[in-house]
């Protein structure tokens, strides 16, 4: 699949969205989102949603920094990833979910490396404005205030159009790429997410919630619940939603029994404590 230069342009000002969006307070730099729009630009939602979801799974885990460790980027499987998978679904030398994760994340430190230099470059921007504040120079202030913003946003774009103008070359060199070794990289792929969910757990899991995480192992391994998957025809239409308990990990199945967990452990904790009551008498200083 060959990607024209408006769809190249337009994956660029998605990430430029998408990557200055997080200074905003907007939850635009995660995985799904990143790989939604690029489905949407492509026309293969499918796909790019299928590598959003696996690589969301990993970056779970990788986005807990521990200490002063700087986790991969999310434009790396979110862009990269995505557009590896999409632009090779109907070649012979296909690039599954799994590999476009694993192939995607030696781009996402990359990246890392970039939004760090970022920072550091507009490390005194937030001292910039406050003195253009205190004179009354408005222009400068705003300048100072939302430069790292733009140098976000431009960065994302240049990031997301060289990428998309760069996966032609990117796909000749991927079909140099032996079978085992894509292979092996399909596995690691597919242990990705296991890695980034033993992330989160050395980091929040408690001795109280051992005993649920069991329960998920069980419930995923030994009974089978079952998974939704859609079933379509060629042209993408969906056609049925049928369960089984093959394909995949049963997260749905998993994931409703924890709510149900979650929802008795919130029910059974007291109310908060209200504020107490105020000793009657006079009031008095401390220092009296």
């Amino acid at each position: 699949m060959s990607i024209t230069i408006i769809q190249a342009v337009l994956i660029g000002l998605w990430t430029a969205f998408c990557f200055s969006g997080m200074l905003l307070g907007l939850y635009t730099n995660r995985c799904i989102v990143l790989s939604l729009g690029v489905g949407v630009i492509l026309g293969d939602i499918q796909t790019a949603l299928a590598v959003g979801a696996i690589s969301e799974l990993a970056y779970m885990g990788f986005g807990v920094g521990a200490g002063g460790t700087v986790p991969p980027n999310p434009i790396g499987p979110g862009i990269f990833g995505t557009l590896m998978a999409i632009t090779t679904v109907a070649s012979k030398d296909k690039i599954t979910p799994e590999a476009a994760l694993a192939l995607s994340t030696p781009i996402a430190v990359g990246i890392q490396f970039l939004q760090t230099a970022t920072y550091t470059a507009f490390a005194g921007a937030p001292e910039a404005a406050k003195k253009a504040l205190r004179v009354g120079n408005f222009h400068k202030f705003r300048i100072a205030a939302n430069g790292t913003i733009w140098a976000f946003a431009g960065l994302g774009f240049i990031l997301g159009l060289i990428g998309a103008l760069s996966m032609e070359t990117l796909t000749n060199l991927f079909a140099l790429i032996p079978p085992v070794l894509l292979n092996g990289l399909t596995l690691a792929g597919k242990m990705l997410p296991a890695i980034g969910f033993a992330m989160i757990l050395s980091v929040m899991a408690k001795k109280e919630l051992i005993p649920y995480i069991l329960l998920g192992y069980v419930l995923a391994v030994y009974f089978g619940l079952p998974v939704l998957t859609p079933t379509s025809n060629g042209d993408g239409v969906l056609t049925s939603v049928t369960a089984n308990s093959v394909l995949g990990v049963p997260t749905i199945g998993v994931a409703l029994i924890a709510t149900i967990f979650a929802l008795i452990d919130i029910f059974r904790k007291p109310a908060a404590a209200g504020a107490r009551p105020q000793p009657e008498g006079d009031e008095q200083d401390d220092w009296i």
